[in-house]
């Protein structure tokens, strides 16, 4: 089995994710007429996928923390990879209830993407790809992009709600 072809189709996958959501949001703004009207979960996810950029230009190009186990040298942590499809596949988790109002078919999504993270964490090392660490270090920064990104979403809601409120 050629783990190393099996990860990038999962990271295909998971980038024609996020450009279905730039898509969305497009669709949503051009519709709208405002990008204000766009739907929350759409206008923020932004925030994770820019932090996961500059993660990755930090450690690819400035803070080269280790190098590949092949011996090719090239920087391994965290991996981009796991970073890029855990983010993508969190985020999902957080905005498909707006759009699949279907509770078994979200559940079926979500194993389903569940099941092809771990895949491309465990294809990563067995490809000799990235050490273990690397693939754990991508999942915590994955955790940390996504838990930033609750939290911006939650703190938006609550002033919109306070605001409410306080117009009554």
């Amino acid at each position: 089995m050629q783990w190393d072809k099996i990860t990038d189709i999962i990271l295909i996958a998971a980038i024609a994710t996020l450009a279905l959501f730039v898509c969305l949001g497009l669709y949503q703004w051009i519709t709208r007429k405002s990008f204000k009207k766009i739907d929350l979960e759409l206008r923020y996810a932004i925030i994770p996928i820019a932090l996961m950029a500059i993660t990755y230009f930090v450690f690819d190009h400035i803070l080269i923390w280790n190098t590949r186990p092949d011996g090719s040298g090239e920087p391994s942590f965290p991996s981009s990879h796991v970073m890029l499809v855990a983010t993508t596949f969190f985020l999902t988790a957080f905005v498909l209830p707006n759009y699949i109002k279907s509770k078994a078919f979200r559940i079926f999504i979500d194993i389903l993407m569940f099941i092809l993270l771990a895949l491309v964490v465990v294809g990563r090392v067995l490809a000799n790809k990235h050490w273990i660490s690397d693939v754990e270090g991508a999942l915590i920064f994955s955790l940390i992009f996504v838990t930033i990104y609750c939290l911006i979403i939650r703190s938006v809601r609550n002033a919109k709600h306070l605001h409410k409120n306080h117009q009554r």
